[in-house]
């Protein structure tokens, strides 16, 4: 058994995650970390687990006899806590902020469909983003074909599970509902994260990434829209996607329809495409939650521990 905490835990991700752990049949959850919920048992903060888990939160960080920690921290608590905590060398960390995504400190990024074969080796995992994980999973096989020379243009909805757990104006029910709102236009702190995988695939790619993302009327999921410039044929673009996620676990070419309920309490990526107007047209759809988030770790998780990459993680999506 997988001997694991997760610092972090009272959060939309740290809940995810433990919603996932608790049947996973290689983990042994050992203990879960809040300083705002310490003392309290995990169903008075996750009510939902009321029969699924015994666990009380604290605010003490065992740093021995870990296989496995979870960072669910805020952007920028990652770094500063690893400093005041150290972890052994074999202890496998996956930090699910922003904080590593660049690969530093030993880090590697852990975009599965791209970096499989070294999070497989890894001790230090940087989980992506939820919006970076749909670009970059709805543009990946473009790049790495070299046809992205020019800018390219995407628009991305999330859900409100997206900003987090902790309150604030743009998160209130009375702002949320029967909404939708732009932020961060051009500057969203994914695209760097996005500019590294995409020059990763393709050392030429200069292309520039013009993303504007909304605030969405519902709690959780992405709906990621890319075009570009393209003068092939459909049948080949789709032929180009189908051969780069081959051996993917949980990212899927369709050529139906997409909606987002499709995967919404699942781990999977659904990308469907269509040439239009001289335009490559390419829909990705994530469960911000799962996939964008605390799914991919587990995925990751199993990827480092020479697991089935599905373990824990076959999940049907809701649908209605």
């Amino acid at each position: 058994m997988i001997k694991t905490g997760i610092v972090g835990a009272a959060g939309y991700t740290g809940g995810e995650l433990i919603r996932l752990l608790v049947h996973h049949p290689q983990v042994s959850l050992e203990w879960i970390h809040s300083n705002s919920q310490q003392g309290k048992p995990v169903v008075a903060v996750h009510p939902d687990l009321i029969g699924d888990s015994e666990l009380v939160f604290t605010n003490q960080i065992d740093t021995k006899g870990l296989d496995l920690v979870f960072l669910c921290l805020p952007h920028g608590e990652a770094r500063p806590f690893l400093e005041q905590h150290p972890f052994g060398q074999e202890t496998v960390v996956i930090d699910l902020s922003t904080d590593f995504r660049d690969e530093s400190e030993g880090f590697v990024y852990g975009l599965p469909e791209v970096n499989a074969s070294r999070i497989k080796q890894a001790k230090r995992i940087a989980n992506p983003g939820c919006f970076a994980t749909g670009i970059q999973l709805a543009l990946a096989p473009a790049v790495k074909e070299g046809w992205c020379a020019g800018p390219l243009h995407v628009t991305g909805i999330t859900g409100s599970t997206g900003a987090g757990k902790k309150l604030s104006p743009t998160t209130h029910f009375s702002e949320r509902t029967q909404n939708v709102s732009v932020y961060k236009l051009f500057t969203h702190q994914h695209l760097k994260e996005i500019n590294q995988t995409f020059g990763q695939l393709d050392s030429d790619f200069h292309g520039q990434v013009f993303f504007v993302p909304y605030r969405g009327n519902f709690a959780r999921g992405i709906w990621v829209t890319a075009y570009f410039p393209y003068s092939g044929t459909e049948e080949a673009a789709l032929e180009a996607y189908v051969h780069f996620y081959r051996q993917a676990a949980f990212t899927h070419v369709t050529q139906q329809d997409l909606d987002l309920k499709q995967v919404v309490n699942t781990n999977k990526c659904l990308v469907h495409l269509k040439k239009e107007a001289g335009q490559l047209v390419i829909y990705s759809a994530i469960d911000n939650l799962l996939k964008g988030a605390s799914g991919q770790a587990v995925q990751n998780m199993n990827l480092a521990f020479g697991l089935d990459e599905k373990l824990g993680l076959q999940l049907k999506s809701v649908a209605f």
